[in-house]
């Protein structure tokens, strides 16, 4: 049995499906689109399981974003596999008004139905009373007034699922044929449509449905003209006559008493948080407590999960047998899940934060504020969030930009994420910035290398913010950017929930991205590995000759052995062949190698300039790390490698630049295509590049 769950934003559908289906569920596609489909099993009294199926939040049939158009598309066609025997429509009790228009449209679908009138707790301390049985019987479907952040009549609930009937409503809740006369009944029966109002859905909708084939639509066209159908007119008169059956309906059903206390006690909490001057400072204060406890939290998590696969790492390597299948493990496969499980932390206590601050009421708030602003460079309220926590990681920023429903606002948002500057990049500006800018204080007080660090950051947002404004204009959709935010009372966050957010989202993140980047990470583990025939060979000859043993002592011997190796590697004869395209930048081929092994995680960076230059990877010979890039010089012309310009051009570089698999994968997770993944790659190293060659020609 399929249990479709249908309702307005904000009226506790998630939630509900959270309750039904606990750790059940599943998260795909719709195919052919980029929209998420959860699915859940719920298991009913007598043994059966029904599948919960979530669809998008909607506030009535005509849709005006690509998560909407799903609803119609699901209930409509009988060949999508998600179409199902039942509609839930989860309803908001304290504004029935709004919520009915929903119902009798999916009603007039003639599909099965059952009303879970939510938020009942709300409805009452709000002075709405609701006449249930009444309301049953003027409807002529099962009503269920439930709480779902309460667990309130749940049980009810499963019980209306497991009784309904699979007959559908026979009584129109508007005569649907009056809105299009002769239209309607030709659609009907050229294209054996079974209920009025489908007909009329496709006749407003036909272009935009992918069930449909082209000669149908073309058809539905023709149809149109010839009874010249105006389709806002139409949608104009059935808005009247459904108020008018839905004002009836509540005259008889609902009474209102004058008092409001928890829409009251909101609205004196708005006055504050939503204040032209106190809401933005309070925002930015919460959004600086978030961006300190994502560093100072995951830190110590990240240590532990670091220090578990280092150990990993050393006793597979003790315990067995030395050879290829023992280095792939180790330093392939063992490398490549640490890089997806070191961001747990991370993805966690980001989307804690954001489920706690949705929960509270408090998202749709900042939203709300900041719209305005964000929607002038191509961005919306919602994209502010993920470019905040950015500055962490893009990878958990990304994920969160499903909060985002207009899919224009939320493609540009994940497409400039990546651009600001997060905290893998911070080892790296580290190392540079010492090279070339002196430890000095300005007026005692204002350190150089601190405001360099500083400028750093605040060219990546300023980049972000001016991408953003580009694609604004570059990007096209169908879909119109409205912004309809309804503000929901202030209410304690639900911790079952927060947790059960973690979790799949941690899941997701694991089991879909982590695929890829295991594979990506094999991938580089033998091209730094392996070398065109014979060389290699010749290496390991040449240091193990008395010669050389004698010459350095075995540390030195090996980091020597392993810089030879990794120059002659594939990885290296790579950085080789593009050295003559990055010689413009002020870059050498050993840079080029650290341009392409870091592409696992930009922070790889410095640990192959430690490999490179023969000195120790670890945090205590970080100054030896910086000495021996200080005294790098160029083979040809003798000066330094690291100078003034090509330091800050290397800075710039990885400021833009697209050096992080992980955050390839995800975007590839979250479009459900790789045509995103490789534009955003293929702008920002074009970016990258152009704005490293000229910082290189200015400061040289």
């Amino acid at each position: 049995m399929k249990v479709a769950l249908v309702g307005n934003p904000n009226t506790g559908k998630s939630t509900l499906f959270n309750i039904l289906t606990g750790l059940n569920q599943k998260i795909g596609n719709f195919p052919g689109i980029t929209v998420d489909k959860k699915t859940g099993n719920c298991r009913l009294s007598d043994g059966r399981n029904a599948v919960i199926i979530d669809l998008p939040g909607t506030y009535s049939l005509y849709p005006k974003s690509k998560d909407e158009t799903i609803v119609f598309e699901v209930l409509a066609d009988k060949n999508n596999d998600v179409h199902p025997d039942l509609v839930i429509i989860v309803s908001d009790a304290s504004n029935l008004k709004r919520n009915l228009l929903l119902y009798t449209q999916v009603a007039d679908m003639k599909i099965p139905v059952v009303i879970a009138l939510n938020m009942m707790d709300l409805a009452r301390k709000s002075g709405t009373h609701i006449d249930i049985d009444a309301l049953s019987t003027r409807l002529g479907v099962q009503v269920v007034p439930i709480s779902a952040r309460q667990g309130e009549n749940i049980e009810k609930l499963k019980e209306a699922i497991q009784f309904s009937s699979a007959i559908p409503l026979q009584n129109e809740t508007i005569k649907v044929e009056s809105i299009a006369p002769g239209l309607i009944s030709k659609i009907q029966e050229e294209l054996l449509i079974d209920h009025p109002y489908a007909a009329l859905q496709l006749a407003h909708q036909h272009e935009n449905l992918r069930f449909l084939s082209s000669q149908e639509s073309d058809r539905i066209e023709e149809i149109e003209q010839e009874f010249s159908f105006h389709s806002q007119k139409a949608q104009a008169s059935e808005t009247i006559e459904r108020y008018n059956f839905i004002n009836s309906v509540l005259k008889e059903t609902v009474r209102q008493e004058t008092n409001a206390v928890s829409e009251t006690v909101s609205n004196k909490i708005d006055k504050v948080l939503t204040h032209k001057v106190w809401g933005f400072l309070i925002f930015f204060v919460l959004l600086f407590v978030i961006f300190q406890s994502i560093f100072a939290w995951s830190e110590y998590p990240m240590s532990l999960i670091e220090s578990l696969f280092v150990w990993l790492t050393e006793s597979a390597h003790n315990v067995l047998p030395p050879g290829v299948l023992t280095d792939l493990l180790t330093d392939g496969v063992i490398a490549g899940l640490s890089g997806v499980l070191v961001f747990i932390p991370q993805i966690a206590i980001l989307f804690a934060f954001i489920s706690v601050l949705e929960d509270t009421g408090y998202m749709s708030r900042v939203t709300f504020m900041l719209d305005k602003v964000m929607r002038k460079v191509g961005l919306s309220g919602k994209s502010v969030v993920p470019m905040i926590g950015g500055l962490a990681c893009a990878v958990p920023s990304i994920m969160s930009t499903r909060n985002i429903e207009n899919w224009k606002d939320r493609m540009i948002t994940i497409m400039v994420t990546p651009l600001v500057s997060c905290s893998a990049r911070l080892p790296i500006y580290t190392v540079l910035i010492s090279l070339v800018v002196p430890d000095k204080k300005v007026a005692g007080l204002i350190n150089l290398q601190g405001v360099a660090l500083m400028a750093m950051y605040v060219i990546s947002i300023i980049t972000a913010i001016f991408v953003a404004w580009v694609m604004k204009y570059l990007l096209r959709a169908r879909e119109k950017g409205y912004f309809i935010m309804e503000l929901p009372v202030y209410r304690l966050p639900r911790w079952d929930n927060v947790l059960l957010t973690m979790y799949e989202k941690v899941k997701t993140f694991v089991v879909e991205a982590g695929k890829v980047i295991i594979a990506i990470s094999i991938v580089l583990w033998v091209l730094a590995t392996y070398g065109p025939p014979g060389k290699h060979a010749a290496i390991e000859k040449k240091y193990s000759s008395a010669e050389y043993i004698n010459k350095y002592s075995p540390d030195e011997l090996e980091l020597h052995r392993s810089s030879e190796l990794l120059e002659t590697s594939f990885a290296g004869v790579i950085g080789k062949a593009i050295e003559p395209a990055i010689v413009p930048l002020g870059y050498d081929w050993k840079i080029g190698i650290a341009l392409i092994t870091s592409f696992a995680a930009r922070e790889v960076f410095v640990g192959t300039m430690a490999t490179i230059y023969s000195v120790n990877n670890d945090d205590s010979h970080i100054s030896s790390v910086t000495d021996k890039m200080r005294q790098a010089r160029n083979p040809e012309t003798g000066l330094p490698v690291f100078t003034l310009a090509s330091s800050f051009s290397l800075m710039i570089f990885y400021a833009f630049a697209m050096q992080c698999m992980s955050t390839l994968a995800v975007v590839y997770r979250e479009t459900k295509s790789w045509k995103w993944p490789l534009i955003q790659f293929a702008y920002m190293t074009a970016l990258a590049y152009i704005a490293s060659f000229i910082v290189f020609n200015l400061l040289k």
